[in-house]
């Protein structure tokens, strides 16, 4: 049965067709006949009691340089679609918060992929924190006597912003570094918000693997192998996608956190695993879809359209 589908991302014309999940997402809700909507996260809004969008018709093609094609400019009533996509990337700051609590107010009758409330209460580095056995020794704090304890415990730590993504302002502080303060203060001089600390994991020069799980379920893997010289392994830095299998390891930490997942409808997600540990579920705009599709011969994105059609 055909489903009205809109989607809630960033400007659709300067995407890498050939690694952007939105687009695959896209594109397989096409080729299974539902009807696309596009629009951009500035262009929702609520109206006396509505939930609107400002956007465009949709038709996407695996075409470099003519991906899509939009028809003319509408108004809709969320409240009238069938599904909606949560897809547009962090910072997860007040604007992207802000478009969870008005897409709450038309799911579930709409189905909102992901849970936006969820999404809000789990965004990527917090969810982690649910579950201390599978994580390595992390900390979250603003206070820089805290973060410097920390330090002096662990040595050689991973100091990033909370709400940060792709790899920015990601450091590595190993015993001999000075400059924990100098951070601080450039950090506290940016935003009200704290900062998360990791012990740092040595087996990320192997590789940091993104793990795919649909509707709680893992679905396969990708290792993100970070560039020469880079303690980052994300791709927007550099890092190299590698093909890579499950390991019991993996599947214990999937086991663990799927039905959570699952409950709290988070369909898509994309968990981060070092070594024999999780560092991230990221469950706002994850990524990783077109690269396992391509390393493992698997319709990722069919399996995801399956989660939603069934739900």
């Amino acid at each position: 049965m055909p489903l009205k589908v809109a989607i809630q991302m960033d400007p659709i014309a300067p995407i890498d067709i050939d690694a952007d999940s939105t687009f695959r997402i896209a594109e397989e809700a096409q080729a299974r006949g539902h009807e696309l909507f596009y629009y951009t996260p500035d262009k929702l809004s609520y109206r006396e009691g509505r939930i609107m969008a400002r956007g465009w018709p949709l038709t996407v093609r695996r075409e470099k340089g003519n991906h899509f094609a939009l028809g003319d400019e509408q108004d809709i009533d969320l409240a009238d679609w069938d599904v909606v996509w949560l897809r547009q990337d962090p910072p997860f700051d007040m604007g992207y918060i802000t478009t969870t609590h008005l897409l709450d107010m038309i799911h579930p009758e709409t189905l909102v992929v992901n849970d936006p409330f969820w999404v809000r209460n789990y965004p990527e580095k917090l969810l982690v924190l649910a579950f201390p056995d599978l994580t390595p020794p992390t900390m979250i704090a603003r206070d820089l006597e805290t973060i410097k304890e920390f330090k002096h415990k662990h040595g050689d730590i991973i100091l990033k912003p909370l709400y940060g993504n792709g790899g920015a302002g990601v450091f590595r502080l190993d015993v001999n570094d000075r400059n924990l303060t100098s951070l601080h203060e450039l950090f506290m001089g940016i935003n009200r918000e704290p900062l998360i600390a990791q012990k740092f994991l040595p087996d990320v020069s192997n590789g940091d693997k993104r793990i795919i799980l649909v509707d709680g379920e893992a679905v396969g893997a990708i290792n993100r192998v970070p560039a020469k010289g880079e303690t980052r392994s994300n791709m927007h830095v550099g890092g190299r996608p590698e093909k890579i299998g499950l390991t019991a390891r993996d599947r214990e930490i999937c086991d663990a956190i799927g039905p959570l997942l699952r409950e709290k409808g988070q369909i898509f997600v994309g968990i981060d695993v070092i070594g024999d540990y999780l560092t991230e579920i990221n469950v706002t705009s994850p990524t990783g879809i077109q690269e396992l599709e391509r390393f493992d011969g698997t319709n990722i994105a069919e399996k995801i359209w399956q989660a939603i059609e069934r739900r």
